[in-house]
């Protein structure tokens, strides 16, 4: 999985107070990156939490449940 740049600044981009802020190429590749882990993170929790109820599939609920822990673990 991985994101790229121009979603990474485009998704920056209504966070910025000033329009004409920009983000480096380092910086940019560092966001990605931990966007990449924390979303690897979360499917492996959800997919940890299916297996424990016995799911073949992993559903949003499953995301649900680990959600609130994975965001405290951030």
């Amino acid at each position: 999985m991985k994101f790229s740049e121009k979603l990474i600044q485009e998704f920056m981009k209504p966070h910025f107070e000033n329009n004409k802020t920009r983000i480096n190429a380092d910086a940019t590749k560092l966001v990605a990156e931990i966007m990449r882990l924390v979303a690897t993170e979360g499917a492996t929790r959800a997919a940890h939490q299916a297996k424990q109820e016995g799911a073949d599939m992993v559903t949003i609920e499953h995301l649900e449940k680990i959600l609130a822990q994975l965001l405290l673990d951030l």
